[in-house]
This record gives structure tokens, C-alpha cells and sequence, in this order.
């Protein structure tokens, strides 16, 4: 049988369902211009949004300025 999904669970994924939502109509918006989104509508939707979604601009990567990381990247044409 099934584990049941505890109730943190539950909202947990309810909010990333919501947040895909208002994500879909904001791309609709952005690249289709399906539907006009009035101002008051655009103002809740990115209110939402920050209370759901990561700001990834609020996160910073930083490493030992002793030993930094070196990357390289080869690419080969045929």
C-alpha cells in the first residue's frame, strides 16, 4: 500500500501548482500576447510569486579567493 502524503506535503506541492499557474499566464502574456493583464492582476501575481518562488537574485556564489575553482570547456567540430 501506498504512503499516504503527509499534509506539509500536500501544500507544498499545491503551491508549486499554483506558482506554475501564474507562471503560465505570465509567459502567455510575455510571449503571445494572448490576454491583457491589468495592472492590480500583475501586482498580485508577483506578490505570489515571491512568496512561493526562489529570488534567485538574492543568492550569492562565492568560493575560497585562495583556491579558486578553474573550469575549462573543450568543444570539438566534425
Amino acid at each position: 500500500m501506498a504512503r499516504r502524503l503527509t499534509v506539509l506535503h500536500q501544500e507544498d506541492i499545491r503551491k508549486k501548482i499554483q506558482a506554475a499557474q501564474l507562471i503560465k499566464v505570465l509567459q502567455n502574456h510575455a510571449l503571445n500576447g494572448d490576454s491583457d493583464i491589468s495592472l492590480s492582476r500583475m501586482r498580485a501575481i508577483e506578490i505570489l510569486l515571491r512568496k512561493s518562488v526562489a529570488d534567485l537574485s538574492a543568492i550569492t556564489v562565492s568560493g575560497d579567493p585562495d583556491a579558486p575553482i578553474n573550469t575549462s570547456l573543450t568543444v570539438t567540430f566534425k
